[in-house]
């Protein structure tokens, strides 16, 4: 199937031009690093304007593969808890970014809660908007996309303990690009110190305690199923390396310190 764009000129530009003028703009290399072979990403998923200065750093910061699985949150009510595509590709202003089949294939028999679902997909802006980064950064290459709409701490784990097993024995490397933003429209002071909270118990790998404490300490981060799965499949990979590459609110855009959404990008080495 062909996935059209459903955030285009809302989220992103929608003028080729400019959306790429815009990424190059975002990822321009700190001079003082080289790019680094990464296992995984975290980076926010809001507007450009907002979080693409943040998700720009990270991706800096990475020799992106052309192998990549992104796991993003289903923001909305419908389709399968733990939705996979694996077939055809997703459209942007650049042109027609390819799904990885094979790749598909091995995470649909490694975690029989991944069901094919378009409609969890077709209007979810989490994954898509990573999309033209990758389209501008690693021409050709190939990804799937899971949503996970599963709040259930078990579910997560499963799908993690899933991708380590396939990442381990790909032969190749993939980047497990995993996508949220922090705490959502609380003021300023308080978003800060509930994000804080959150990173460290992420800086730490920390996946049940991550867990707790976004339900413990009301921290209203929307990728959270996909951060806990994505540090359940670290932990069988090995990672020793998380480091915070950026934070921000988007108070710091809008200039609107009473209601904030929180964005942190992360690598895993």
């Amino acid at each position: 199937m062909l996935r059209l764009p459903a955030v285009s000129g809302r989220f992103y530009p929608s003028d080729p031009a400019e959306l790429t003028a815009l990424i190059r703009q975002y990822t321009t290399a700190d001079k003082n690093h080289a790019s680094i072979t990464a296992k995984a990403c975290l980076v926010p998923h809001a507007g450009y304007i907002y979080s693409g200065h943040v998700a720009g750093a990270v991706y800096a910061r990475i020799a992106i593969p052309r192998r990549i699985l992104i796991l993003g949150v289903r923001h909305y009510p419908h389709g399968e808890k733990a939705a996979i595509l694996s077939s055809g590709a997703w459209r942007t202003p650049l042109g027609d970014a390819p799904l990885d089949e094979p790749l598909a294939d091995a995470l649909r028999a490694a975690c029989p809660l991944l069901r094919e679902d378009s409609v969890a997909h077709s209007s979810e802006h989490s994954l898509e908007v990573q999309i033209p980064f990758l389209q501008v950064l690693q021409p050709g290459f190939t990804f799937v996309p899971v949503a996970l709409g599963t709040a259930h701490f078990e579910d997560l784990v499963s799908v993690g303990e899933a991708i380590g097993r396939v990442l381990a024995v790909a032969g190749e490397e993939i980047l497990l690009l995993t996508t949220s933003d922090l705490n959502h429209y609380e003021n300023d002071a308080t978003t800060r110190v509930k994000d804080h909270k959150a990173i460290d118990r992420i800086l730490a790998l920390d996946a049940r305690g991550l867990y707790d404490t976004c339900r413990n300490e009301a921290i209203s981060m929307c990728g959270l199923g996909p951060t806990v799965a994505m540090l359940t499949a670290l932990r069988s990979l090995g990672t020793t390396r998380p480091e915070l590459v950026g934070y921000a609110t988007s108070a710091d855009v809008s200039g609107d310190f009473n209601s904030v959404v929180g964005y942190a990008g992360m690598l895993f080495t």
